[in-house]
């Protein structure tokens, strides 16, 4: 998904791209802007792909709406004045657009966007399935890196700042936080389920009254983690 703001003080034409975006499904709508100074300062803390600007007038050095076109993000200039096309060459835009906005061309602009951001070979990878078997991780215990095969990993449970890594062989303790633990595990793998507890997604025998049965162990799940863990499963489910 891309990220877009629409940076544009009328009205009519700010609905017709929200509903453009809308209808585009690599396209994410996340803030609209009438003045550019405003878009600025927020594209400070809230980053965006790609920024929708309309312009009234030729863009001045200095302006607000120069500064967007200096960004990291991708800009598509607006205009009902065709003759405003020359600031797009100039200031590197990757398009631009003429009101009256027509879908078909709003979309040939965004798919110029996205194959921007995600050149074909990168788009082919993106796609390729992620592995659900082999792989490992090297886990501290005392004084020695143990390998440990992702493939073996039952559960993780957090002890303070230790973790225990129940495997199919053997249980291993280490110093290490949660947080540092999920930061070696595959995400499409392993989820957390609670505060204390990571599971394997491909360990879970049953779930029953917000509880997982896994091999020789019951683990509750907490409520803040409820809504993801049954998402992931009925995709899991659903594959």
């Amino acid at each position: 998904m891309m990220k877009c703001i629409i940076v544009d003080d009328q009205p009519q034409s700010v609905q017709i791209l929200k509903n453009f975006i809308k209808k585009t499904p690599f396209l994410e709508f996340t803030g609209h802007f009438a003045d550019p100074g405003i878009a600025l300062v927020s594209l400070k803390n809230k980053p965006a792909d790609l920024i929708f600007l309309n312009i009234l007038k030729p863009v001045q050095k200095a302006s607000a709406s120069f500064h967007l076109l200096h960004q990291k993000a991708m800009v598509i200039l607006i205009s009902a004045n065709q003759k405003y096309a020359f600031d797009a060459i100039e200031h590197h835009a990757i398009d631009f657009l003429v009101k009256p906005l027509l879908f078909e061309r709003f979309l040939h602009a965004a798919e110029k966007a996205q194959q921007m951001k995600f050149p074909p070979v990168l788009a082919l990878e993106a796609k390729k399935p992620l592995s659900l078997k082999g792989g490992y991780i090297f886990i501290k215990e005392g004084t020695r890196l143990l390998r440990v095969e992702l493939d073996d990993i039952y559960y993780i449970m957090g002890l303070k700042n230790y973790v225990s890594i129940l495997t199919k062989s053997l249980r291993i303790v280490s110093l290490m936080t949660m947080k540092e633990m999920e930061d070696l595990l595959p995400s499409h793998r392993f989820i957390r389920v609670h505060r204390s507890y990571f599971v394997a997604m491909d360990k879970i025998i049953s779930v029953e009254k917000q509880q997982i049965h896994m091999k020789d162990k019951i683990i509750p799940i907490g409520n803040i983690y409820l809504p993801l863990f049954m998402k992931r499963l009925a995709k899991i489910s659903n594959q």
